[in-house]
């Protein structure tokens, strides 16, 4: 119990005291998961709104697809990303594999799904709700597509901070793809696998402290966001 309280005592103080490798750890897991974010935000929304405001054969077959890859394991795409990049693979010759660049396309494999999946369920909803309207109105496709995508702005804000609670978090495709190689792959959650292996538990502790205040402040603003929408629609 001694030896418990005594690791909790040198995370904080690790935290508190701005050590430098704590915090290139932190730096390069916030760049990471912002980058692949970005990118899915891009993707996902894009395929979210395309799937909820189009009728095309095989529409329910996309939806499905949709659904099932919000589940996809990442030890699975990370063992798909490493075949992709390994010099064996079709993108080799890109000598991306163990570069902070192939962590962000795991995460981006991994995210974009829960984004697209999400955003098309709110933007189909919505647009239903407004459809009469826009008809009657005869709103151009384009200019319906806006309308509806400015009134979920909050609910495809709350979206993404989902998704980078997912990348941020993330640990078993990032470390097979990444290879946790010491200042240059290594993130917070694969540190954080290796320090609580080697034993050091109180840098694996101040890694899970300023994880666990991320993922709080994540929360944080999603639930703030709501409770703006929330207040606007009452408005």
């Amino acid at each position: 119990m001694q030896d418990f309280a005594e690791a909790f005592r040198l995370a904080f103080s690790l935290v508190l005291s701005g050590d430098a490798d704590l915090f290139e750890i932190i730096w390069l897991s916030l760049q990471v998961s912002l980058t692949a974010l970005l990118i899915s935000c891009v993707i996902g929304f894009g395929l979210g709104t395309v799937v909820a405001l189009s009728r095309f054969p095989g529409r329910g077959g996309v939806i499905v697809l949709f659904n099932t890859l919000m589940g996809l394991p990442p030890v699975v795409v990370g063992l798909l990303v490493y075949l992709a990049l390994s010099r064996a693979g079709p993108l080799g010759v890109l000598g991306l594999l163990y570069t902070p660049a192939a962590m962000i396309i795991a995460q981006s494999i991994l995210i974009t799904p829960i984004i697209a999946a999400l955003s098309r369920q709110i933007v189909e909803d919505l647009f239903c709700e407004y459809d009469e309207l826009f008809r009657s109105l005869t709103v151009p496709l384009h200019t319906a597509m806006a309308a509806v995508l400015w009134d979920a702005r909050y609910s495809l804000i709350t979206v993404a901070l989902a998704g980078f609670g997912r990348a941020i978090a993330e640990v078993g495709a990032v470390m097979i793809v990444g290879g946790n190689i010491d200042h240059l792959t290594r993130v917070m959650t694969t540190a954080i696998a290796l320090e609580t292996s080697k034993g050091d538990l109180s840098l694996a502790l101040a890694l899970g402290i300023v994880l666990l205040a991320i993922s709080m402040t994540v929360n944080a603003l999603g639930l703030s966001l709501r409770s703006t929408a929330g207040r606007q629609a009452y408005a």
